[in-house]
């Protein structure tokens, strides 16, 4: 008699036996709070026919970023200062790695996502311009005044990765790149549409602030762009004197005033250190970003990007050499694609990438 005939067909398969990646999420269903953001409902641009066992989905977003070539050249892009020769200064790859942990440790604190935090944070800048915002600057004087980094940012991850196919992230940790930017607006604007759809893309938004209101006046003050006793004593009674203390404070002012609010979770600053960081914040603009020292380094910086950006419109066969390098998607042949093309590879260009190749191509080479 044939057994596999005589079983009856209704008996049930042996379930698979969890993978890890389910493990990880049944352990965030336990431990989110109700307004954080599970990965079991995450959302991806374009489907996919794979899907990892060991990462969840804004794991594999934050992986997906920390290995492409964007974020490796982050390293060599300027945060404040133009290519500083200091080994202790930062950068746009430093400013981005302490805006995720300032993120995760709120995310944390506040029983969200982390995963999703680190993810918005590690691609929040990943299409900032070589020289900081004077090549930001430069490109929407030149190439359009819409541009800017954190559209950039979303296009880098979209559409010019993985040469022209885009990493292909979520929904979620998309949105929180497009929306992390804040200009000289409220730290916490109150706008609906302004900032990102999940609490943890918010919090990155948050942390970028306190980031770099912390780093560049730690650079500022190393190089001697101004002194602390030009600092508002208010802000340094209110956060703190040294780094990791106005760190400190500024997270836990967070994560103590934050909370439920008419069914949402609202993200807010108690009064004083909210006027402290409004106040600090104004006090960089004018003394650090706007100095005589800083601006004429990046009116400087803004002339080579648009002798680049001239160069390469009128050298078409440069720029696919360039897009080629960068492993970029080739430019189509006609005049919008052109220009585009062009913005990606300056925008996606390091400080000395751009000098480089400026100077190959403007200045003199003497001989030897």
């Amino acid at each position: 008699m044939d057994f596999m005939k005589a079983l009856p067909n209704n008996i049930p398969e042996t379930p698979p036996d969890p993978s890890i990646r389910d493990l990880f999420q049944k352990r965030e269903q336990e431990f989110l709070s109700r307004f954080g953001t599970p990965s079991l409902q995450a959302t991806r641009r374009l489907s996919e026919t794979t899907v990892c066992n060991i990462r969840t989905p804004f794991q594999l977003d934050r992986d997906r970023i920390v290995y492409s070539n964007s974020f490796r050249r982050l390293k060599y892009k300027t945060q404040v200062f133009l290519s500083p020769l200091g080994d202790h200064y930062r950068t746009r790859l430093t400013h981005t790695l302490e805006v995720a942990e300032i993120a995760r440790n709120i995310a944390r604190a506040m029983r969200m996502n982390e995963d999703l935090a680190e993810a918005v944070a590690l691609g929040h800048d990943l299409g900032h311009t070589p020289f900081g915002h004077a090549g930001e600057i430069a490109l929407t004087e030149i190439h359009s005044p819409y541009f800017t980094h954190s559209n950039q940012s979303l296009r880098v991850v979209d559409t010019l990765e993985n040469k022209g196919q885009g990493l292909n992230l979520t929904r979620e940790v998309r949105d929180g790149i497009l929306k992390h930017s804040k200009g000289f607006g409220n730290i916490i604007p109150a706008v609906p549409g302004e900032t990102a759809v999940t609490v943890e893309g918010r919090i990155v938004r948050i942390a970028d602030i306190m980031a770099y209101l912390n780093h560049d006046l730690d650079d500022a003050l190393r190089g001697k762009v101004i002194t602390m006793d030009e600092v508002p004593d208010i802000c340094l009674k209110k956060l703190g004197k040294s780094h990791s203390v106005r760190a400190s404070t500024m997270i836990e002012n967070l994560v103590s005033h934050s909370g439920p609010k008419n069914g949402r979770f609202v993200l807010e600053l108690g009064q004083d250190v909210f006027s402290a960081m409004t106040l600090l914040r104004k006090c960089l603009y004018e003394k650090v970003y706007r100095s005589p020292r800083v601006h004429n380094e990046f009116f400087k910086a803004k002339k080579i990007i648009e002798g680049l950006y001239r160069h390469f419109i009128h050298h078409p066969d440069h720029l696919q050499l360039e897009l080629e390098k960068m492993e970029m998607a080739p430019w189509e042949a006609d005049k919008n694609s052109l220009k585009r093309s062009v913005c990606d590879v300056i925008a996606s260009m390091t400080d000395r990438y751009a000098l480089e190749i400026y100077s190959k191509l403007f200045l003199p080479n003497p001989l030897v």
